[in-house]
């Protein structure tokens, strides 16, 4: 299960690769908005950042205009680490090295066909471990200071 969310600049986007997730037998579950209404994008990006912390989801997507603002939010909940990506590269070195479990990306940044790229890639690219796995390590003991 993946968790989805955006705001109301990247609602069309987050529809669509609800949609493309959809035709790939991959589930979803939204955690909004529901409109192109404005709206304020942090309790969106927390809500399904939650959802991936608290392992009811395996990875998140979340979608803004730019990606920045949703990206931050979900990075404030404890054990998340979301990667705002406008590219495949991006995507494939944040899950190899990084071990990213929330992907981020900017709808008036990236068109349809590249999202589905870069979520393509995000879900199937594997954590390398090894030396990443201490880099990682050292990353989420700043959550306890």
């Amino acid at each position: 299960m993946i968790a989805i969310a955006s705001d109301h600049g990247g609602y069309q986007l987050k529809e669509h690769i609800k949609a493309y997730l959809a035709a790939k037998g991959i589930t979803c579950e939204d955690f909004g908005t529901e409109s192109t209404e404005s709206c304020d994008y942090p309790a969106f990006g927390k809500a399904a950042a939650q959802a991936v912390a608290d392992g009811r989801c395996e990875k998140g997507i979340v979608i803004c205009t730019t990606g920045i603002g949703i990206s931050i939010s979900a990075n404030k909940v404890k054990g998340i680490r979301c990667a705002l990506c406008g590219d495949v590269l991006s995507a494939e070195m944040t899950r190899r090295h990084n071990d990213a479990n929330m992907l981020a990306m900017g709808a008036a940044i990236v068109g349809a066909m590249t999202a589905e790229r870069i979520v393509d890639v995000f879900l199937s690219t594997e954590f390398e471990g090894g030396r990443h796995q201490r880099r990682v390590n050292l990353m989420m003991e700043i959550e306890k200071e």
